[in-house]
């Protein structure tokens, strides 16, 4: 399984949704540095599952113990390897599924690549649980960017069809995006925020589930970071963020929106400000030819519904060969983009300094 990215900072992600535990290693972080446990730990606060209507109702405290890589609080240069417990399982919820693949999930390409011998309980590998660990690499990505000045938020853009009030993708000042993240629930509009809430509740209420977009934003990132073609600042971005597992588009800037305007609409004009080149629109998102441009970057990422959801379901059962009805037992969130937030926010964290580290 290709579970390890990055080039100069590796993160390697391992564990199953019910093995013993979960963790990550993160080989290349620079020595010397200060970790906030503290700052860790609401981090992950933010990812936690069971701590509102709209979640699973699993419950794990997701308490990181560190295993080496830091001395006296600080970074020391060795590979940092933290886990995380697993322990509000119920794996019996999942026995039948290696034959009764659960529509949108991953089963049944997962009994095709690895032959049967795949976790399937609570989605093994492929389980959103793996973004626990993802976070706690994140978090600490983001400690290191924010002594550098580089600043990463994001909120509900839209779930169900309700929208959020977009980023100003040319003044986004740290202030906007921290606020956002100590919200219980992520959105610009409280308003457009109660309406989404509703959604979801009349999503669970009726067995299903809902998906919608996340919108994110990096400020203080440095002009002139990235390559063209093929290790560009979107395309490692592109490569880390379609991890996240139930991730099913992306865009940056106007994104597809740039298939209705003319050129003369599109190109963001060249200007000076307080000695600064900076460009008056941000239609390309902070990114021209695959390098950082200075200005605020801007994506956006669509999120597909929670595959699992208790209404009944046509399938299969791969032994019989013939066609299944499959009811879903077991916890599931009706809409996973909150919780998804900080996850978003880690991998972006995670890939920007990879980014600034090729500078060195």
């Amino acid at each position: 399984m290709s579970s390890i990215f990055g080039k100069n900072i590796k993160v390697s992600i391992f564990g199953q949704s019910h093995s013993a535990a979960i963790g990550a290693v993160i080989d290349g972080l620079p020595p010397g540095f200060s970790v906030d446990m503290h700052k860790v730990r609401a981090f992950l606060a933010r990812r936690a599952p069971g701590q509102a209507e709209y979640a699973t109702a699993r419950k794990e405290a997701d308490e990181p113990i560190v295993l080496c890589g830091l001395l006296d609080g600080k970074t020391c240069g060795a590979p940092l390897a933290a886990t995380i417990q697993n322990g509000d399982t119920r794996s019996k919820d999942y026995s039948k599924l290696k034959d009764i693949p659960r529509p949108g999930h991953a089963d049944y390409t997962a009994q095709l690549r690895y032959g049967g011998h795949q976790d399937v309980r609570g989605g093994g590998h492929f389980s959103g649980r793996l973004t626990a660990p993802l976070c706690f690499a994140g978090a600490i990505c983001l400690q290191m960017l924010e002594e550098r000045g580089v600043h990463i938020g994001a909120h509900l853009y839209s779930i169900a069809g309700v929208s959020d009030a977009p980023f100003c993708p040319e003044r986004i000042c740290p202030e906007i995006l921290h606020s956002i993240c100590s919200k219980p629930f992520a959105v610009i509009d409280d308003a457009a925020g109660e309406a989404m809430r509703k959604k979801i509740a009349q999503a669970k209420a009726e067995r299903d589930s809902v998906g919608g977009i996340i919108e994110c934003a990096a400020i203080g990132f440095p002009a002139g970071l990235g390559s063209p073609m093929f290790d560009g600042l979107e395309n490692r971005l592109a490569a880390a963020l379609f991890g996240i597992p139930a991730v099913k588009g992306l865009e940056f800037g106007e994104g597809f929106g740039v298939a209705a305007l003319r050129g003369s609409q599109n190109n963001d004009a060249f200007a000076i400000e307080e000695g600064r080149i900076v460009t008056k629109t941000n239609h390309a998102g902070g990114i021209l030819g695959g390098i950082s441009t200075g200005m605020p970057l801007l994506f956006r990422l669509a999120f597909k519904p929670t595959p699992s959801i208790a209404l009944a379901q046509q399938s299969i059962s791969l032994s019989r060969r013939q066609a299944e009805t499959l009811e879903i037992t077991g916890r599931h969130d009706p809409c996973i983009l909150p919780r998804a937030i900080p996850v978003v926010e880690a991998v972006t964290a995670i890939v920007l300094l990879d980014l600034l580290l090729d500078a060195r």
